[in-house]
């Protein structure tokens, strides 16, 4: 019976031969890393970059920045021990009790709490990729602070899944300037964000 390397290595290779679409050597692992996560090949057709994403992102890996995330479920899909090599914290909030109770007093979610909080803390300095997997309004709020020059990390990625604010809140993403991946569409979710984030861990540790 073959070990988890070895079926992982089968499972690349077959989703590289059902591929319709050709990619560049610097996206071609994320997209795959995202395809083998879900099952899903739409992904193909949805994904977008922004030219800079991967670069940027690897960079942030490498000077050892930290990683915020939305929620439990993103940050339980990272592999830590590969990012700690690189000294990388992964940070999420949604559960403090600080963070409920901005939410309830300013009548904001409490994904959109977190990163308001996070994202105004002299903290924040350290702080180079926000991945979001599920929860729209972080992403608004994200970019609302950006565009506000208020905090500019090195890359977002933005992936939420749903039906309210979910497509919108990707859309707006996929127009900005600055470092970004996304995916058009409903689907998306943690199993993305955190496939997204170990791809990328991944080529920062490959391609010194």
């Amino acid at each position: 019976m073959k070990k988890g390397p070895l079926i992982e290595k089968d499972s690349f290779n077959l989703i590289g031969k059902e591929m319709k679409k050709d990619f560049d050597s610097f996206h071609l692992p994320i997209v795959k890393r995202i395809i083998h996560a879900t099952g899903d090949f739409q992904f193909e057709d949805t994904i977008r970059f922004h030219p800079d994403a991967v670069k940027c992102g690897v960079e942030a890996i490498r000077r050892g920045l930290d990683i915020v995330v939305d929620v439990k479920m993103v940050a339980a899909g990272v592999n830590k021990k590969a990012l700690a090599k690189f000294g990388c914290n992964v940070v999420c909030r949604i559960s403090d009790e600080d963070v409920e109770q901005t939410a309830l007093r300013f009548s904001l979610t409490r994904a959109e709490a977190a990163f308001q909080m996070i994202l105004s803390e002299g903290t924040a300095s350290n702080i180079g990729i926000i991945a979001i997997g599920n929860a729209p309004t972080a992403l608004i709020k994200t970019m609302e602070i950006i565009d506000a020059g208020g905090f500019s990390p090195a890359l977002v990625i933005g992936v939420p899944v749903g039906f309210v604010k979910a497509e919108e809140s990707k859309d707006m993403l996929s127009q900005k300037n600055y470092p970004f991946i996304t995916c058009l569409g409903k689907k998306g979710g943690s199993p993305v964000a955190a496939a997204i984030i170990n791809a990328l861990v991944i080529i920062a540790g490959e391609n010194k």
